[in-house]
Formats: structure tokens, C-alpha cells, sequence
């Protein structure tokens, strides 16, 4: 697949409603897009597996003890923590592989595999880390995909939040701390996570090839145009940058007053 073929996925996954979304497949197509020509034969085959013995699993075990035994358990899905600063962490296609990677990439698989048998699995937008959110008989549970699936207990989630400079208020609130976010979001998130990442290690094409991967994934939202752009800035590709911006100018939004200050900004350099 060529990064073109993947960007004509990733658009027309952006143009999907959230219940349809096509996560496995659009995971996929992010990783091909950061690096083409890959076989990406590794990631279906393991996702099939998953299905197939969490199917085997769930009608006689929780679903949370079901994810996990067979996600971790079984097929050695774990955190990676010896190579946070590594981008394949983030890669689906290096994942299924190694086994090892970020919580947000891992999460892909007990999602795809939750919703292929009928269990509710999704995202947890959780401060500074990504959360599963499993329903169960007794309520919603979290699991740590990073962690072995292992069930996060409240007092714990109240803790994260708190380290990560939640008020009290806010970190006592279960049903904040455990909201749901759906099968788009979750891969837009682990593509922002990339993104930051990239910008800090100054691998300016990496971080626009993440930035334009949230731009196709959710094209209602003007601000991956803007990290678009401020990736191709620092490139020294400033007309490439004023495109970016005149994308985001296309996105409804009251953002029209910033859209204007960044755009001026860039204008200025290039003149």
C-alpha cells in the first residue's frame, strides 16, 4: 500500500459516522501512511486471533477477566517501558510484532475484539494516559491495556488524577474520570499522541504526517490543520504551512480570530 492508497482510507474513515467507524482498518492505514509498503498481514491475523479466543472466553468469564487473559494472557499484548521515546511504540503494524507498545495502540485490539463479541469496549480520554472502559453486570470497570488488561480500581483513578493536576473536585468524579470516547477518537488521540512526541525529538515530517492523519480521521476539527501547519513552519515549508492554515479556515468554528493571528505570523516569514 502507498502512502497515497492509505490517505484515501484514512479520508474516507474521516467521512464515516462514529458507530461505522473502521478502527482496525484505519490503524492500519496510519501506520502505512508513516511508513508504506508494509504488510500489514500480522496486525489482521492477530486481531482475527483475539476474536477467536475472547469468543471462546467471554461466555464463561467477567468481560474485563475475559480481555485481559486473553489479550495479555494469551496473546502477550503488554506496555512497552523500555522504549516509551520510540515512534514504533505507536505503530500497529511494530506492535503486532513485538507485542509491546503504547497503551493507545494495544487498546485497538481489545476494542476491535470487544465489539466483535458483543462486549462494550471503549476509550477512556484519561489525563495523561489511555484507559479502557469496559461495562460489566455490576457497572463500567476500567482496564489498563498497558498494564496486562489489569482492572484499575477508583481510588487508583482518583490518584492518577490527582498526579496529573486534576482539582479534587474532579478527580473524586467517576463519571468524569471514566467518560467514553469513541472508536475515532481513540485513534485520534494515539495520532496527537504521536505528534507531540515527534515535535519534541524536532522530527518535524513525522509530526506532519500525524498532524495530517487527524486532520483526514476528523475532519470536523480545525485544529489538526493548525499542528499541520506549525509542523511544515518549522520545516521551512511556509507556503505548505499557509495551505494548512487555509484548510482549517474551511472547518466551522469559532476559531476564525487565532486562525487569522497564526496566519499573519507565517505570511510575514514568507515575505
Amino acid at each position: 500500500m502507498t502512502r497515497e492508497e492509505a490517505e484515501d482510507i484514512l479520508t474516507e474513515a474521516g467521512q464515516a459516522q462514529d458507530d461505522a467507524f473502521p478502527l482496525l482498518e484505519a490503524a492500519i492505514a496510519c501506520a502505512i501512511h508513516d511508513r508504506p509498503f508494509r504488510d500489514p498481514s500480522a496486525v489482521r491475523t492477530l486481531a482475527a486471533r483475539a476474536v477467536e479466543r475472547l469468543r471462546e472466553r467471554a461466555g464463561v468469564e467477567s468481560p474485563e477477566e475475559a480481555l485481559a487473559e486473553t489479550l495479555s494472557g494469551e496473546l502477550g499484548l503488554d506496555g512497552d517501558l523500555m522504549d516509551e521515546g520510540d515512534l514504533e511504540v505507536g505503530d500497529i503494524i511494530a506492535v503486532a510484532d513485538r507485542r509491546r507498545g503504547l497503551s493507545a495502540v494495544l487498546g485497538v485490539f481489545y476494542i476491535h475484539a470487544g465489539l466483535a463479541c458483543g462486549l462494550n469496549v471503549q476509550g477512556v480520554d484519561f489525563p495523561g494516559h489511555f484507559l479502557l472502559r469496559v461495562d460489566t453486570r455490576e457497572g463500567p470497570v476500567a482496564i489498563d491495556p498497558f498494564s496486562q488488561g489489569r482492572l484499575v480500581l477508583p481510588s487508583e483513578l482518583t490518584r492518577r488524577a490527582l498526579r496529573a493536576g486534576l482539582t479534587p473536585a474532579v478527580a473524586d468524579r467517576l463519571d468524569l474520570l471514566m467518560a467514553p470516547i469513541n472508536r475515532r477518537q481513540s485513534l485520534v488521540r494515539l495520532q496527537d499522541l504521536l505528534f507531540i512526541r515527534a515535535i519534541r525529538a524536532g522530527d518535524y515530517p513525522a509530526a506532519e504526517g500525524a498532524a495530517l492523519r487527524k486532520a483526514l480521521l476528523d475532519p470536523s476539527d480545525h485544529r489538526p490543520w493548525l499542528d499541520v501547519a506549525q509542523a511544515r513552519e518549522r520545516q521551512g515549508a511556509l507556503a505548505g504551512a499557509l495551505s494548512a492554515l487555509d484548510q482549517a479556515k474551511t472547518v466551522e468554528g469559532d476559531f476564525q480570530a487565532r486562525l487569522r493571528q497564526v496566519r499573519e505570523r507565517v505570511r510575514l516569514r514568507l515575505n
